[in-house]
């Protein structure tokens, strides 16, 4: 079975119309010199919101994954920062 393999910068909006879940992925394109790159949308993703979920919490575990190799690190939440002044 041939695999598509499809590249995005980031997700421009993720939605809920009709019942569904809408990832629209973007990828940065390039402006004049100089000028930053502006995100193009280029595919979108719809699911369930049971599909939506199961993909949230694949993704959390591969956070958790990362986070305990030391591959991210974790963002303390403005607020928090604040308070330990």
């Amino acid at each position: 079975m041939d695999k598509k393999e499809i590249y995005a910068d980031g997700i421009g909006q993720i939605h809920f119309a009709g019942g569904m879940v809408r990832y629209d992925f973007v990828t940065l394109q390039p402006e004049e010199d100089g000028k930053a790159p502006t995100p193009q949308a280029n595919l979108r993703i719809v699911m369930p919101p049971q599909g939506f979920l199961a993909a949230y919490n694949s993704m959390q575990q591969l956070i958790d994954k990362l986070l305990e190799a030391g591959v991210l690190q974790k963002n303390e939440a403005p607020a928090a920062k604040a308070s330990k002044k």
